[in-house]
């Protein structure tokens, strides 16, 4: 009895150990309408998950509700094996612990649709700050790893120039660069190419291919089949709020079980 009881312990430690987000139970609403009906996932370290799904669908705010940038009107979410405390208000759940929200967003790197870049700095600006101010590294450190992530993205000579200088292509690469700043322990991903002209997607797509193969931990919601196809570990189809099907890239795309899958691939091809 002793024996098993130590190795279910076990298992529970090497779970938590490679276990990057879990929510379990999530709920959204906004204004009455419930938007994410029950929402249950996990990504292990090292995975790509891919989220699709049609317009509405509630893709956007589930990955919000990871980092609290919406608040979860029910359920729990568990970044690195720490759950996010919440507590009731008069308006419904918020957070318990802000300083455990701020260090949890900390660890997460997120790439929004519209770039979301601090237009009145510079690129080089851009990727410093938080790694200064909110992770307390040097500048000088700050700096140097700021430009080799420029030069990853093939940006270095544009470290003086302003966002708005650059293609919305560019920008998005700024983005991506300078989430990775940060040394995040997952990446999130927002439909990063919805707003770019089709012929700057693939430039995009190519550094999130190259982080995806470092063996980052990445939640990327996409209306990029191919590209959720080849680089995802995991796909997850959510329908109307709710995961209606998810497993590896094969299983959906080339053998989907739910007849609103099997209409939604057929609608995108």
């Amino acid at each position: 009895m002793l024996l098993s009881e130590n190795v279910g312990e076990s298992e529970g430690l090497n779970q938590a150990a490679t276990e990057a987000i879990s929510i379990s139970g999530l709920r959204k609403s906004f204004n009455g309408l419930e938007v994410l009906k029950g929402v249950d996932l996990e990504a292990r370290k090292g995975d790509v998950i891919a989220i699709i799904g049609g317009s509405g669908s509630g893709k956007s705010t589930l990955l919000r509700c990871i980092n609290l940038l919406e608040i979860p009107s029910a359920g729990c979410v568990r970044v690195n094996g720490e759950t996010i405390q919440m507590k009731s208000s008069r308006e419904g759940p918020v957070p318990a612990d802000q300083r455990q929200v701020n260090r949890i967003r900390a660890s997460l790197g997120m790439v929004f649709q519209s770039f979301n870049l601090w237009q009145h700095m510079t690129l080089l600006e851009n990727l410093i700050e938080a790694p200064v101010l909110v992770h307390g590294i040097s500048k000088s450190e700050a700096t140097s790893r700021a430009r080799e992530l420029l030069a990853r993205v093939g940006l270095s000579e544009k470290e003086s120039s302003y966002p708005a200088f650059l293609s919305g292509g560019q920008q998005q690469r700024v983005a991506i660069a300078r989430a990775v700043a940060i040394q995040p322990s997952v990446m999130l991903f927002d439909e990063p190419t919805s707003a770019l002209d089709p012929e700057l997607v693939g430039e995009v797509l190519k550094v999130i291919r190259d982080l995806a193969e470092e063996g980052r931990t990445m939640v990327l919601v996409t209306h990029e089949m191919k590209f959720a196809r080849e680089v995802a570990t995991k796909v997850v189809f959510l329908h109307q709020g709710v995961i209606e099907e998810q497993g590896t890239p094969e299983d959906i795309f080339e053998n989907p079980k739910s007849e609103r899958l099997k209409q939604f691939i057929s609608s995108v091809q």
